[in-house]
């Protein structure tokens, strides 16, 4: 009788987004069921720096999501309704103003509104695929643009630049992690000089992600409604969290920054 071996083959595209979700929640669920920020917490700082794993991520696969979609309008288009949608769901998840600004110029809407702008970028940058011309520095402009207008977000501007940086450097996997840490060493600095020292340097582990792109096989995976189960987990998730920071909490943000 032959036994079959399992062999590793690598994680596919829908795996990675389970990590990234996964990831994403747990944090989450930490700024839910302890508000605000303790610094000498270990378990919490652990928790958090497992929570890095989900937004570089995301950035990788709006990289890989724009290279092998076969339809970017609708690419697109997805990306900006559950932008929209996300929107309320985050504001509502942190008891943040759904209007912008009120507050703070920072953490203002959800990360998916980054990636939109992200997906703008890539495309703005494709010379290949983009259906009109433009010079080098309309290029540059319109990409500085699409950073000014993520700022706001969850991460700011990094998804942008990230996202632009993977991209641009397909195939050469130390390259697109070490320009992700520089990238985000701008971010760090911010956190590090106006909120917390610690928690600022905490956003250095996005390097988790290194060994998922490593082992990232290039395939989307089986399941083609991945794709929807991820927008509508983000969006669910929230709305959740939210749900139970009013039951413990009532009124009150639970984010920092």
């Amino acid at each position: 009788m032959q036994t079959k071996e399992n062999k590793f083959t690598g994680f596919s595209g829908n795996q990675l987004k389970v990590f990234a979700i996964l990831a994403m929640a747990l944090d989450h669920l930490a700024w839910t069921l302890w508000p605000g920020y303790d610094n000498k917490a270990w378990w919490l700082l652990g928790i958090h720096l497992i929570g890095r794993l989900a937004a570089p991520t995301m950035w990788f696969m709006i990289a890989e999501g724009y290279q092998y979609t076969k339809n970017l309008k609708k690419y697109l288009e997805r990306l900006f309704v559950f932008a929209v949608i996300s929107h309320f769901a985050y504001t509502f998840c942190f008891d943040i103003s759904w209007i912008p600004f009120r507050s703070s110029v920072l953490n203002q809407t959800s990360v998916i509104w980054a990636l939109f702008c992200a997906a703008l970028a890539l495309y703005v940058n494709d010379e290949e695929r983009r259906s009109f011309a433009l010079t080098e520095w309309q290029k540059n402009l319109l990409i500085l643009l699409l950073c000014l207008l993520a700022f706001p977000s969850d991460w700011s501007c990094f998804p942008v630049l990230c996202s632009l940086h993977i991209y641009n450097n397909r195939g050469n996997l130390r390259k697109q992690v070490l320009g992700m840490l520089a990238y985000i060493s701008m971010y760090v600095l911010v956190w590090c000089l106006c909120i917390d020292v610690v928690y600022g340097l905490l956003q250095y582990g996005i390097i988790l992600v290194w060994p998922f792109m490593y082992y990232y096989n290039g395939t989307r995976g089986n399941w083609k409604g991945m794709k929807w189960f991820f927008y509508w987990f983000y969006v669910g998730h929230l709305v959740l969290m939210g749900l139970l920071r009013v039951y413990l909490y009532g009124n009150g943000s639970t984010i920092i920054g």
